[in-house]
C-alpha cells in the first residue's frame, strides 16, 4: 500500500472564518506541519497561486501538494463555464504534483454564513439532481484527463451533506469519486464505516476530523450555524471525539486504499487556533493518526 499522511491549514487558519488565524504566517503553518510529522499539505488562502510560488514554499519545508478545494457552481453554471472556471486551479494542481481535488458544490450554500442555522442548509429537487450529477460526471471526465481525480466533499451546510445524498451521488454517476470526510458524514448523522463499506472502491480521498459528539448534540439541539459550532469546539484530530478511526480505517485496509495508487489520509479539523493550539493538535492528530493507521494496516 502507499498512503501518506498530510494535513489541511485549516488547524492554523480558516477559509470560511478568515479571523481565525488571520496573523498566522502561512510559514508557520509549514513549519509546525513539518514538525509535526506531515509530509503534505492541502491548499489554504495564504498559498502562493502559480506553480514556481508554490513548489518552492512547499518545498523549503519537504512538503508534497495533497491537493486543494475547489467551490463549484454547477446548478448556476454551464458545464462549459465550470470546466473554464476550475482550469486555473486544475493546473496548479497539476503542475505540482497533485493527483486529486477537493471538489464541492455550493451553489445556495449556509456553511460560511455565522448566522444562518446548518439546518437551513439548501434541498435539492429531482432537476437539481439530474443538472447536477450530469455536470459532475462531465467535469470529472474533463479532469481525469488531465490526470487529476475529482474527490467530491460531502460538506455541512451544501446540497451533499447526508449520507441519503452520497448514496444518491454515487448511485447517480459513473465519473465522481468521493472525499470520505469522518467529521461531516458523523455530524450530518451518517456512518463513516457504512460509507466505506459501500463505496470503497470510489473512495479518492479521506479527511480525518473526529467530532467532540456532546459539542455536536449541543449544535444541533440548538440549531447553531456550522461557524458557530466550529468555534464551540465540535471538530477535533482523530482519536481526540467519538469516531470509530480504528473500524473506518480496518474497512478501508480490507478493501483495499492506497493499495493500487497513491492515496493520503489527510488531517483536516478546523478549530479556534487562539483556543486549541495549532502546534500541540498537529502533533497530536499525526501521532493518533499514524497510530490508527499503522494498527489497521494502512501504512508500515
Amino acid at each position: 500500500m502507499s498512503i501518506r499522511l498530510g494535513i489541511n491549514p485549516l488547524t492554523w487558519t480558516n477559509d470560511d472564518l478568515p479571523s481565525l488565524g488571520a496573523d498566522t504566517p502561512l510559514e508557520v503553518c509549514l513549519s509546525e506541519g513539518r514538525q509535526a510529522g506531515f509530509v503534505g499539505f492541502e491548499l489554504g488562502n495564504k498559498f502562493p497561486r502559480t506553480p514556481d510560488a508554490l513548489s518552492r514554499a512547499l518545498g523549503a519545508h519537504e512538503l508534497a501538494l495533497v491537493s486543494g478545494w475547489y467551490s463549484s457552481r454547477l446548478l448556476e453554471r454551464s458545464i462549459d463555464e465550470e470546466i473554464a472556471a476550475l482550469d486555473d486551479h486544475l493546473q496548479l494542481l497539476k503542475a505540482c504534483g497533485a493527483t486529486v481535488m477537493v471538489y464541492c458544490e455550493v451553489s445556495r450554500c449556509v456553511h460560511g454564513d455565522q448566522d444562518m442555522p446548518v439546518s437551513r442548509r439548501p434541498v435539492m429537487n429531482d432537476a437539481d439532481w439530474q443538472r447536477l450529477t450530469t455536470g459532475l460526471d462531465a467535469v470529472a471526465r474533463h479532469m481525469a484527463d488531465q490526470g487529476v481525480e475529482m474527490a467530491y466533499h460531502h460538506h455541512m451546510g451544501t446540497v451533499i451533506e447526508s449520507q441519503a445524498d452520497i448514496e444518491r451521488l454515487m448511485a447517480s454517476t459513473t465519473q465522481v469519486r468521493l472525499l470520505l470526510d469522518a467529521g461531516h458524514l458523523t455530524y450530518a448523522g451518517g456512518d463513516p464505516v457504512t460509507i466505506a463499506e459501500r463505496h470503497a472502491d470510489r473512495i479518492s480521498h479521506v479527511h480525518c476530523k473526529d467530532i467532540r459528539l456532546a459539542v455536536m448534540d449541543n449544535a444541533i439541539n440548538r440549531d447553531k450555524s456550522f461557524l458557530d459550532a466550529v468555534l464551540d469546539g465540535v471538530f477535533t484530530v482523530p482519536g481526540d471525539g467519538g469516531i470509530d478511526f480504528a473500524a473506518l480505517f480496518a474497512v478501508l485496509a480490507r478493501k483495499g486504499y492506497g493499495k493500487d495508487t497513491e492515496r493520503w489520509l489527510v488531517v483536516e479539523a478546523e478549530q479556534d487556533p487562539s483556543v486549541a493550539d495549532p502546534l500541540t493538535y498537529a502533533t497530536l492528530g499525526y501521532q493518533n493518526l499514524s497510530r490508527l493507521a499503522r494498527d489497521a494496516g494502512l501504512i508500515n
